[in-house]
């Protein structure tokens, strides 16, 4: 394999704010011969997620930080092209936490296979993979919405909110989201099936929100904080249900996240506020994946993805999506 070359991105500082090109560097090397039990995995699509920036951090989280002058690593589905493993072989399409680069020389066990006939490639990072698993153990396992009851969820036009309205629906709940922008509000309710929909951005956000939510809240899906969440904790129904599952709002923040006290909104409500990662749910990985395969194939669930061309743009690819630039997963495909 030494007449291939490799290039990978190099996390070389820590940003402070938000992160820029400055925080990384492409390096070129050529890739490494496998060894005994390793294959060397081509990178077709590569997953940039908001939960990256606070690895770039180093500070306690629930995942080590990112280390200085190594590869950032994220979801990637890629193809074997060289096997050493009696478990693979050239052309298996698998995916894998593996470096951002055009070729990972890993041991078999870090990758698993997918299959294409079942679903596109680029699924297996979005509906069918952290994503997909995200909207459907955090709603169902902490939100248990029921029929009737409202569900709310912030950052809904991103690749967790747009799945956890439609799971509501699936469940007979009442789905309310909350985007950016008009055209994503209209996406949401008339594509979606969302039964309302609104834009945090225009809107005065207390009086959308009440409008859209007559009976007020008893589940809401948090993937933003900050004064969207604040506004919807106004509207907690007697025993809510908090998933909070991001806090995109305030990744970038150089200060203090400061806003109102949830507290006696909580004991008042008798809420339940739960914070999760899906690791938590590492041994349920395949009763989610058979459910979101079987909604899938049903047409009860569908999803979106912004897919951003060459490997090149990966970095470029990850600074949109704090400017919310995305419908859906946003996605590198590599070449």
């Amino acid at each position: 394999m030494s007449q291939l070359m490799n290039k990978s991105i190099v996390f070389v500082s820590r940003p402070v704010g938000l992160p820029s090109m400055d925080n990384f560097e492409f390096r070129e090397a050529p890739v490494q011969a496998p060894a005994e039990g390793q294959v060397v995995v081509r990178s077709i699509y590569l997953s940039v997620d908001p939960y990256m920036r606070g690895r770039m951090s180093d500070a306690k989280s629930y995942v080590e930080p990112y280390r200085l002058n190594e590869v950032i690593s994220g979801g990637i589905v890629g193809e074997i092209v060289e096997s050493k493993s009696d478990q693979f072989k050239p052309g298996d399409k698998v995916i894998g936490m593996l470096g951002w680069q055009l070729y990972n020389v890993v041991d078999a066990k870090l990758v698993r296979k997918v299959d294409e006939s079942i679903a596109p490639l680029s699924a297996y990072l979005s509906v069918l993979g952290l994503t997909g698993l995200t909207a459907y153990f955090g709603l169902l396992d902490i939100g248990q919405p029921k029929a009737g009851e409202t569900v709310v969820v912030s950052g809904a036009a991103g690749a967790v909110g747009m799945l956890v309205g439609q799971i509501a629906k699936i469940k007979g709940a009442r789905a309310v989201g909350i985007a950016g922008t008009d055209e994503k509000c209209a996406y949401l309710v008339n594509e979606l099936g969302f039964d309302a929909a609104v834009n945090y951005k225009t809107a005065d956000l207390d009086k959308a929100l009440a409008e859209a939510c007559p009976d007020g809240v008893d589940v809401y899906f948090d993937n933003v904080g900050g004064p969207v969440s604040d506004a919807v904790m106004n509207l907690l129904n007697d025993y809510a249900r908090i998933p909070v599952c991001g806090a995109i709002s305030s990744y970038n923040a150089t200060d203090a996240d400061v806003g109102p006290r949830v507290q006696a909104k909580i004991i008042k409500t008798r809420s339940l506020m739960k914070g999760f990662v899906l690791g938590d749910y590492a041994s349920r990985q395949q009763e989610g994946l058979v459910e979101l395969g079987k909604w899938l194939s049903e047409g009860k669930l569908k999803y979106e993805e912004t897919i951003i061309e060459g490997f090149d743009h990966v970095i470029d690819a990850f600074l949109k999506l704090f400017e919310g630039a995305n419908l859906g997963k946003m996605l590198v495909k590599v070449g």
